[in-house]
């Protein structure tokens, strides 16, 4: 079973993560990998967490989970903020195999779920979308000034990815003296490419489940909201750049989806990253693209450890177990974000 390369252009800065991924050999191919990792049982054992509400916004609050390390190591211990992807939450397997591996890595971790998900639809009459990178600087803030972490990293995936790296650029060389890492892994960085390959007739099959679950809850917004929110903007929408462009850039305060995917997308800001930073990236991703100038800006960024593989799908790097039912089972990419910020860290 050969290895899926690390791309490694001659740029300063770029380098490859720790280990090489093996894909495993029954799930080769990004369209294999990514419906595997959405398909396939896992069983991922975490201790209860510390249930909290943040207030983001004035009368908009996100849940979190925090699994805490013992009281005497906890305000030593690095702190994970973990970010989920569009309509994921706290209970997706990734979000979950970094908490596992956090905690036996002796850090502290919170998976914090955007706006309206993890059961919080009902809490306030507002929408997520990839340009809140100030609700993940409030749950840090929250943590400094609540619990006294002394030292906390972000770790983002897809669109939980291009969040926290928008926060970290612009955060820039001005962020709170905590902050040591950001990693993510498949990040949307370039959100208008990224839409249209969503778009392309062999990816429908992703966007048309992304568009159910949007759907649903946008509906569901609509009827706990109504004055709010109208359920007859979906009418006529049959893809992701629509849904933006009529429903998130029109609740959200941009002109347009072109305007929203412009502002929101972290290839703006990803130059001014100053803390070391992981980007972890499958060519074959069916859907997320890279465009070549946001790959110039990442390259001339010393901080920034970029990483393309040839396979691993979206969010996926399914691998070979290690033969310990405790470890990552085979999540190449969990695995390498925890490895990274602990090092950092």
């Amino acid at each position: 079973m050969g290895s899926s390369q690390i791309e490694r252009p001659s740029v300063p800065g770029t380098q490859s993560p720790g280990t090489a991924f093996r894909p495993h050999a029954l799930f080769r191919g990004g369209h294999a990998q990514t419906i595997a990792s959405f398909l396939l049982p896992r069983r991922i054992h975490l201790p209860a967490a510390e249930e909290r509400l943040v207030e983001v916004a004035p009368g908009v609050q996100v849940r979190c989970l925090a699994y805490w390390q013992p009281e005497q190591a906890r305000r030593s211990a690095l702190t994970v903020i973990v970010l989920h992807g569009l309509e994921g939450s706290h209970e997706s397997q990734y979000m979950m195999g970094v908490a596992r591996n956090g905690l036996e890595a002796g850090m502290n971790v919170v998976l914090m779920n955007q706006r309206n998900c993890g059961g919080m639809d009902a809490c306030a009459p507002t929408l997520y979308n990839s340009s809140l990178s100030g609700d993940v600087a409030a749950v840090a803030r929250n943590l400094v000034e609540h619990d006294g972490v002394s030292r906390f990293a972000l770790i983002g995936f897809s669109m939980g990815g291009n969040l926290v790296l928008k926060l970290a650029g612009e955060w820039g060389p001005d962020g709170p003296r905590e902050f040591r890492a950001v990693a993510a892994v498949c990040p949307a960085m370039d959100l208008a490419a990224s839409a249209d390959a969503l778009h392309e007739p062999q990816n429908r099959l992703y966007e048309w489940y992304f568009l159910w679950q949007l759907f649903r809850r946008f509906r569901g917004k609509a009827k706990l909201f109504p004055a709010n929110f109208d359920a007859a903007r979906l009418r006529g929408v049959t893809s992701l750049r629509l849904f933006d462009d009529l429903v998130t850039a029109h609740y959200c305060g941009f002109a347009g989806a072109d305007d929203y995917y412009e502002r929101a997308a972290a290839a703006r800001v990803v130059d001014r990253i100053a803390v070391p930073a992981l980007i972890i990236h499958a060519a074959n991703d069916p859907f997320i693209r890279v465009t070549p100038e946001t790959r110039a800006r990442i390259f001339a960024n010393p901080n920034i450890t970029y990483a393309e593989t040839k396979d691993g799908g979206h969010c996926a790097f399914i691998g070979e177990r290690d033969g310990d039912a405790n470890a990552d089972d085979g999540r190449w990419a969990e695995r390498e974000v925890v490895d990274f910020v602990r090092r950092i860290g």
